[in-house]
């Protein structure tokens, strides 16, 4: 198969799954899709009728088999072409490109993620901004990826908007932790007081998201972060974040608990200091100080289970939310080492 031209708007519009979303997001939908040419003879659903991925016809014939018995030609552009081939009620066992035929292919997670948003928002009495955190990308891999989406309403009524300028501190090193930020326009500098001196640390842009390191920690914050441009935040204040953010991501085990999943393959990731880290560490624990989690994510094998701690449970709940938020599978040891009354023997 090899890929052709994009899909317009106008072709995604008239698919069913996709009938109800804004023509901004359609429009964002065609930039992020291909189109497929299969060629005649082509089985089009190949590896394909029992997968993730959603496959419609958009142009040419294709024979359908079902496993029941019977057979159904459909054509490109008529009816039958607005719910896709490998969904419908019948079985398909086995499909035939009676001509060239194009094809556009579309994971059924995505389809899902952008209904749950655009309907929540629709119902709301508004649509969704498709940009920032609440693009495409942002939504399948940014801050709201694990969101569970029985949350999505309660978040979209709870956010304010605010506007930052340009050489504004929005965040203060040492103050208390009362917003957690998502950037909706604008560039942001993250930067730390070491020895007296100022040390950037990263430069944030739309769809990032910061401040929650002393909301879920409930400790002081760890850094100042400033406008480099105008621009624009959603603020989500500590209560609101506690119960729609935090605690949904943040998968809690007693050590009993976490001892078995260890023992079934996942893996201690120890997020204290490394001088903490080599004086007690749990057997096979990896090191990955708090400080050091965001240099993580494209680090860390993505396949694994991983189970947070620290001493207390602070640290580790922040690292777990952090890797949780970009799709990680981090479990908590709830209450840190200080809650394990007999340790297991350190080798």
């Amino acid at each position: 198969m090899e890929p052709a031209l994009r899909a317009t708007g106008e072709q995604l519009s008239r698919l069913a799954p996709l009938a109800g979303l804004s023509p901004e997001r359609l429009a964002e939908l065609a930039q992020a899709t291909l189109i497929e040419r299969v060629a005649r003879g082509a089985d089009p659903l190949a590896g394909r009728t029992e997968g993730e991925q959603s496959v419609f016809l958009l142009g040419g014939e294709v024979l359908l088999r079902f496993q029941a018995g019977g057979t159904l030609v459909v054509v490109g552009g008529s009816e039958e072409t607005r719910q896709a081939l490998n969904r419908r009620k019948e079985r398909v066992a086995r499909a035939r490109a009676i001509t060239d035929a194009d094809l556009l292919v579309i994971d059924d997670e995505l389809l899902d993620i952008l209904a749950t948003w655009d309907q929540v928002a629709a119902a709301r009495g508004g649509e969704m901004i498709s940009s920032g955190p609440f693009s495409i990308s942002s939504l399948r891999t940014g801050v709201f990826a694990p969101l569970p989406a029985a949350r999505i309403d309660e978040l979209l009524r709870r956010f304010e908007r605010v506007k930052s300028a340009r050489g504004e501190t929005v965040i203060r090193e040492g103050d208390e932790g009362d917003y957690y930020y998502v950037i909706e326009s604008g560039r942001f500098q993250v930067g730390r007081l070491v020895g007296g001196a100022e040390v950037v640390l990263a430069e944030l842009k739309s769809g990032d998201g910061f401040g929650e390191e002393a909301l879920v920690s409930e400790a002081k914050r760890n850094a100042t972060v400033t406008a480099l441009t105008d621009g624009q935040l959603l603020r989500l204040n500590r209560g609101h974040f506690n119960e729609l953010l935090r605690e949904p991501l943040l998968r809690r085990l007693v050590f009993e608990e976490a001892s078995e999943k260890v023992r079934r393959g996942a893996l201690w990731l120890d997020v204290r200091y490394p001088s903490e880290y080599q004086y007690d560490k749990l057997p096979g624990a990896i090191n990955v100080p708090l400080a050091e989690v965001r240099n993580m994510f494209a680090v860390l094998d993505r396949t694994k289970e991983y189970v947070a701690y620290c001493q207390s449970g602070r640290r580790s709940a922040a690292a777990a939310f952090l890797f949780a938020q970009r799709g990680f599978k981090v479990w908590l040891l709830d209450g840190g080492l200080k809650g394990v009354l007999e340790k297991p023997e350190i080798r």
